[in-house]
């Protein structure tokens, strides 16, 4: 497996497997990312993978970078044989409607789309789960329809509410958690995305599929979604 490794601090490497957003080379992240797991090897503190790179946290007071890198490209021989696609297909329900959606009417009038042909966009495609962060739970997932590609919000808004189901470019998040942001929203979500009993806490994983699934406003309630 071809790996460009860089020192990231004096506990860290970082493994870089491409440089852009693919899902081939995310499919090598995850491989790397299993084998490392499953190895369980007591110089690893940390592993964290995002879209085309994994960082790597060590026990520097018994491994140096060198030894550690070494140790990594060992375990990385047997990367290629595992599965890249045996994470889990998660579906996620959506209410998209202008109450909760607050850009959809926006979003529609700069893509001279109905609001009808906005969600079906964003309901077709299967994402995946590229890389966890900004907040405890927040799953960035690509690639959104190259026809809802949009920009950030000039204006970040001070406060979006939790389960607010967003874009940005060409990836599409969930806010785990009520917080500042600048994604364009499109509706809501009434399932939570950071939680105790979930693995990690966080509902879906890096590798995982992720579809998005229109409901009603009754149907959003009673899943315990709030307006």
């Amino acid at each position: 497996m071809n790996v460009e490794y860089r020192i990231a601090s004096e506990s860290s490497v970082i493994l870089y497997f491409g440089h852009t957003i693919d899902a081939r080379i995310s499919d090598k992240v995850y491989q790397a990312y299993a084998a490392l797991k499953r190895s369980a090897h007591p110089a690893f503190l940390e592993i964290v993978p995002s879209y085309a790179s994994l960082m790597v946290g060590f026990n520097s007071v018994r491994y140096d970078f060198q030894t550690t890198c070494r140790l990594i490209q060992s375990l990385l021989e047997d990367a290629p044989n595992i599965d890249a696609r045996e994470q889990k297909v998660v579906t996620i329900p959506v209410y998209y409607a202008q109450e909760v959606g607050w850009d959809l009417e926006a979003l529609a009038l700069e893509k001279r789309m109905s609001i009808e042909a906005i969600v079906a966009l964003h309901t077709q495609t299967t994402y995946r789960v590229y890389a966890i962060g900004f907040a405890p739970g927040f799953a960035y997932l690509g690639q959104t329809d190259e026809r809802l590609e949009t920009a950030r919000l000039a204006n970040p808004r001070k406060a979006v509410p939790k389960g607010s189901v967003a874009i940005a470019d060409r990836q599409s998040a969930v806010y785990p958690a009520k917080s500042p942001g600048g994604w364009k929203i499109l509706g809501r979500t009434p399932i939570a995305m950071f939680d105790a009993p979930y693995p990690g806490l966080s509902f879906v994983h890096v590798g995982d599929s992720v579809r998005f699934e229109a409901i009603s406003q009754e149907r959003f309630l009673a899943l315990g979604g709030e307006l």
